[in-house]
């Protein structure tokens, strides 16, 4: 079985965008997690291989797109 990809930097990127949207609007992680079933935290530290579907509804929670969300992060 192959070893699962995974680009540090780019999840360190995605991390420090998703806080900055959280704080950004003065959400707690456990008002995020009530609100979206998602736990934030891991994610936030960059810990762990976020899925397209699960960023996906994390910009939607933010109310912005993919692209807003990467155009962000280069």
């Amino acid at each position: 079985m192959k070893k699962q990809r995974c680009n540090q930097e780019l999840l360190n990127k995605i991390a420090k965008r998703i806080k900055q949207l959280r704080e950004e609007k003065d959400i707690s992680q456990d008002t995020f997690y009530i609100d979206t079933d998602i736990h934030i935290a891991r994610i936030e530290l960059g810990k762990i291989n976020v899925t397209i579907s699960t960023l996906n509804d994390i910009c939607e929670y933010f109310e912005i797109s993919l692209s807003e969300f990467f155009n962000e992060i280069r």
